[in-house]
């Protein structure tokens, strides 16, 4: 890519991911996934595709980690730009009592950046608290 996209906007956009999966603030929902978001991963060796709404829903239904006092573990591990409106950002992140390892798609749209693709893997699992 010979174009040099400015990181900022879109590692912004990345820590208000790991804030909404902390607080579960649905409220702000749409200024992190794009109506469109789909998510695979696999659970119990079968795919799982989640769509937007139902992703929205799952988070609004159930208690936050914050609200557990759940330890916070995130990290970005990777910055990958296709464009100036186009990236991958791979990310490990601590929901509760698992550990995913999440590779994000983004897309610029309207000027903000937004999740168009999740795609999951629990790495790890806690005992509960």
């Amino acid at each position: 890519m010979n174009e040099n996209p400015n990181a900022e906007p879109l590692l912004e956009a990345v820590e208000r991911y790991f804030a909404l999966m902390y607080d579960n603030d649905v409220s702000r929902f749409d200024q992190v996934f794009a109506p469109s978001a789909q998510l695979h991963g696999l659970r119990d060796g079968k795919l799982r595709l989640i769509g937007a709404a139902d992703y929205r829903n799952s988070l609004a239904s159930r208690p936050s980690p914050q609200s557990k006092h759940a330890p916070r573990l995130q990290e970005v591990l990777l910055v990958d730009f296709a464009s100036p409106t186009q990236a991958i950002v791979k990310v490990r992140v601590r929901i509760d009592t698992q550990q995913y390892l999440d590779y994000l798609s983004w897309h610029r749209i309207d000027g903000a950046w937004r999740i168009t693709a999740k795609s999951f893997h629990v790495e790890r699992k806690y005992e509960a608290a």
